[in-house]
């Protein structure tokens, strides 16, 4: 299994890139959202990623980090949603919009991806309702996006070449630390979840303790 890569842009396409690592060029598919953020051609880069076999393909996903490679993963274990289409689904929505789209039950925010009809993504919330509370909390235990100092090529790259650059995406460490915290507070992870997404939804760049005080105004009882 190929969890990870670190080399040279070689070229840009429609869905995919080549990534040249040690004289080795690998064609990594990914979506519009982390296509954008990459580095220019000819510069270093980093991707996570994900090897799909099948008996006569053998394709490689790329992610600026482990949750959206996570989300990813989940999103293809429900019928009908094969490797690109949740790439459509994360490049639409990156990894914080489909853990609230599918805490919320917000379908038509999945159906905006394309190759997502009404059905399917009315699907996706049923099915992964449950489950995504789970890999919310992942947030804030998983690496995001690459970030700090950037990785060092490894040396069967040429030497003295540009460091990796490292591809950014939305941090989703405060949502899992104000799950966490609603946890210990006795919520149930379901209902944590979509307290969490519906604040998170309406103050997008909200810290911790911010999240973690609207989402309590959420769940106290009404009346």
């Amino acid at each position: 299994m190929i969890g990870k890569i670190s080399g040279r842009l070689e070229y840009r396409a429609a869905d995919h890139v080549l990534i040249d690592v040690g004289g080795v060029g690998y064609i990594v598919y990914v979506s519009e959202r982390t296509m954008s953020a990459l580095p220019g051609t000819g510069e270093a880069v980093s991707l996570y990623t994900d090897l799909l076999v099948r008996e006569d393909l053998l394709q490689l996903f790329g992610f600026p980090s482990l949750i959206e490679k996570e989300w990813h993963r989940l999103l293809m274990s429900v019928q009908g949603i094969g490797a690109k289409a949740a790439t459509a689904i994360l490049g639409t929505l990156g990894p914080e919009g489909v853990g609230r789209a599918i805490t919320l039950g917000d379908w038509a925010a999945l159906k905006a991806a394309p190759g997502v009809g009404p059905k399917t993504a009315q699907r996706l919330v049923m099915e992964l309702k449950d489950k995504a509370p789970g890999v919310m909390a992942m947030g804030g235990s998983l690496p995001d996006a690459l970030e700090g100092p950037a990785p060092e090529v490894p040396e069967v790259i040429e030497p003295n070449k540009p460091a990796v650059k490292p591809v950014a995406t939305p941090p989703a460490a405060s949502q899992a630390e104000a799950l966490s915290a609603l946890s210990n507070l006795g919520y149930g992870p379901s209902e944590a979840a979509q307290a969490v997404a519906q604040a998170a939804s309406d103050a997008p760049d909200a810290a911790t303790p911010e999240l973690i005080r609207a989402a309590l105004k959420l769940l106290a009882p009404k009346g």
